[in-house]
């Protein structure tokens, strides 16, 4: 008799245990697993019922509204996204989302005011400024490098801003701040697509527009910003390294006694971290290794993969100091004037 019971009352606990819902985190976390597996439709029905328990959940909502956009459940996203957005509690994520789902749907000037809303709410968001402007860049306004300009300057830790100033800078006569920004960008997101394309603008900016006359003050009379100034007058200065063409090396030697003719004369003025970093991989023997891996692949790949081979030591190195340290543009450091 006391076994029957005794199992009776762990049937009982089992069944009570099995019947019991989870919790809204415990749920939470299974939708983000299914999210990330591309399971859309399971986390959304998680979602669903983890926000019938806690219904104020900023970022359950967030993770559903994202779900339905990634499923182009668009319809659905747009009504998550609108009631989203008008929380009092909506974070700068929130008007990212929103963002997506409108630009998805073309409703461009629904996604101008939303934007219009957030940047007024959060003025120094980095990720708002950088979005806005690619709203205006696609329907061809381009005040769009004003918004990626103020978003570098009061958020220089992201990368975005610099990515779409230096694709804009590219398209211009500009031949100062497209090679300056585009490897900013570099530095900060290096992997992925738009980190090696950047690399080939790069070394095309450098062929094309840097050196592309023998005096590179030409043309540069109504260039407001004494920075720029400062680069090209110290660049003018290796320009004749030019007569053996635009390569990996000639750009190694050019950049090189850049860094020393600027520590020279304008670092006091104009400390910048990217020249900083320049030195410290000058002083440490690794700047070679840097510019290969800089321009290597965008020159010639069969040459560069062939030197990382025959100087496996010295690209190694370099690759372990790489991957061990963030590069991060600090705030003061913005020297632009338009």
């Amino acid at each position: 008799m006391k076994k029957i019971l005794s199992l009776i009352a762990v049937l009982s606990v089992a069944f009570i245990s099995f019947a019991q819902p989870d919790d809204p985190k415990t749920m939470h976390e299974n939708a983000r697993t299914f999210m990330r597996s591309g399971d859309y439709d399971n986390a959304i029905l998680i979602l669903i019922r983890a926000l019938q328990q806690d219904t104020k959940n900023l970022e359950m909502q967030k993770d559903l509204v994202m779900s339905y956009y990634l499923k182009k459940d668009y319809v659905k996203a747009l009504e998550g996204a609108e009631v989203l957005i008008e929380r009092d509690d909506a974070d700068v994520v929130s008007y990212q989302i929103a963002g997506n789902v409108y630009k998805a749907l073309e409703m461009v000037k629904e996604c101008d005011k939303m934007y219009k809303k957030a940047l007024k709410k959060f003025p120094k968001s980095g990720p708002l400024h950088s979005e806005y402007g690619e709203l205006l860049w696609a329907i061809k306004d381009f005040t769009a490098i004003e918004y990626w300009e103020n978003g570098i300057k009061i958020d220089p830790g992201y990368s975005g801003n610099y990515y779409n100033a230096a694709m804009h800078y590219f398209y211009t006569k500009d031949k100062v701040w497209s090679l300056i920004y585009g490897e900013i960008f570099i530095n900060m997101e290096s992997l992925g697509e738009r980190g090696a394309a950047m690399k080939q603008f790069l070394l095309q900016g450098y062929k094309e527009k840097l050196f592309n006359n023998p005096d590179l003050m030409k043309g540069e009379e109504n260039n407001k910003s004494p920075f720029a100034i400062s680069f090209l007058q110290s660049m003018n200065k290796q320009a004749s390294q030019t007569s053996k063409g635009v390569t990996t090396e000639t750009l190694t030697m050019i950049r090189t006694r850049f860094i020393l003719d600027w520590y020279a004369t304008n670092a006091v003025r104009y400390p910048f971290r990217l020249f900083d970093y320049h030195r410290q991989l000058i002083s440490e023997g690794m700047f070679t290794a840097y510019n290969q891996w800089l321009f290597g692949a965008s020159e010639n790949l069969a040459a560069y993969e062939n030197w990382t081979k025959a100087n496996a030591e010295e690209y190694n190195g370099f690759n372990t100091f790489q991957r061990s340290r963030i590069f991060r543009m600090p705030q003061g450091q913005y020297y632009q004037v338009n």
